[in-house]
């Protein structure tokens, strides 16, 4: 593995300028930092690995260039940001980041189309970017070991996600649609302590949910607004969740009625169609909620926007409770009404 023969790598960078060496589709490129100044470039072709653990601290702009870049390994280096720039490497699939000090990603990654694979384990960080939710070739996310304390609601929308890994973390509670896709089928939450509900969606996925839900563990990092209630156990709620509707209630808050009447005119509408609506309509938080909803009804799929109807089922008394142990979590059905909650059947 040499340099690039009389092309500076700077250069090659800027130029987008690509190589290929025997049919070569893969490029991996280090950053060595100059004790002295700024840094030097050095563009790397490999045939099956990836160049890792060279103490990068950063990613020059220059990278946007390279778009027919297709797998990109910057693991195990001292990455704190990367450039928004990433987002213009429209052929990458496969993006592992994984073992750096990164506190956020850029928005700009929901512009990798043909991303299969992402990789930002061992990081610090606090959040994910909702525009993730466009990488609609997503199949693998793997968010170990970072400080997290919510997952989108909106990358519940990553119908191609097959396997989704957010173990260790500091997660309170999960959005009500994750797993709704049929997609789906691996879910790791192992070790999130203040994790106490999985949607009932899971019920019937692979999972992991070891060491969630310890008794003696109190959340104090992001306050919840809410939280349901089984005997000792108190289950935080996701954060956009307005009330809790109860099994006798019949007709449901005037807003949540709006919001559904509203959805069924302009649900189907494009983003940017629905955008146009007048803004007295709704204020932005509606809006949002009429863009991405809440969720959906376990029971009925009936969209849902500010109010839920819970209902737990806890895991030790299932018939998954041989096989996780050390968990003290509820499976939890979301519903949209008294009658779908008093309806529901886990087992369904």
């Amino acid at each position: 593995m040499r340099p690039l023969d009389g092309t500076t790598v700077t250069d090659a960078l800027y130029s987008g300028k690509v190589i290929n060496r025997g049919g070569l589709s893969h490029v991996c490129y280090f950053l060595l930092v100059d004790t002295c100044q700024s840094f030097k470039v050095s563009l790397l072709f490999v045939s099956s690995r990836y160049l890792h653990s060279n103490n990068i601290t950063c990613v020059p702009e220059a990278i946007g260039n390279l778009s027919r870049l297709q797998s990109l390994d910057l693991s195990d280096n001292a990455l704190q940001v990367i450039c928004p720039e990433i987002g213009r490497l429209r052929s990458l699939r496969h993006l592992r980041l994984a073992n750096n000090q990164l506190k956020y990603l850029p928005p700009e990654i929901g512009a990798l189309c043909d991303l299969e694979t992402l990789d930002v384990s061992r990081n610090v960080l606090v959040c994910l970017p909702e525009r993730l939710h466009q990488c609609l070739s997503l199949q693998c996310l793997t968010a170990d070991r970072n400080n997290l304390t919510s997952f989108p609601r909106q990358l519940c929308q990553l119908h191609s996600l097959n396997e989704l890994s957010m173990a260790a973390n500091q997660l309170t509670s999960l959005p009500l649609d994750l797993g709704r896709s049929r997609e789906l089928q691996f879910v790791f939450v192992d070790n999130n302590v203040h994790l106490k509900g999985l949607p009932s969606y899971l019920y019937n996925k692979v999972i992991g949910c070891s060491g969630c839900g310890l008794p003696g563990q109190v959340s104090d990092r992001v306050p919840q607004p809410l939280s349901l209630s089984l005997g000792d156990v108190s289950l935080p709620l996701p954060a956009e969740v307005k009330a809790i509707g109860s099994e006798t209630e019949r007709v449901g808050p005037l807003e949540e009625l709006a919001m559904r009447a509203l959805h069924s005119m302009y649900g189907r509408q494009p983003i940017r169609e629905r955008s146009l609506l007048p803004p007295f309509l709704l204020p932005r938080s509606l809006l949002d909620l009429l863009q991405c909803p809440l969720g959906h009804c376990h029971r009925c799929s009936q969209p849902m926007f500010t109010i839920i109807y819970p209902k737990l089922f806890p895991l030790r008394e299932t018939a998954l409770a041989g096989v996780h142990r050390r968990t003290t979590v509820s499976f939890v059905a979301y519903c949209c009404s008294s009658q779908c909650v008093q309806t529901f059947d886990l087992q369904q």
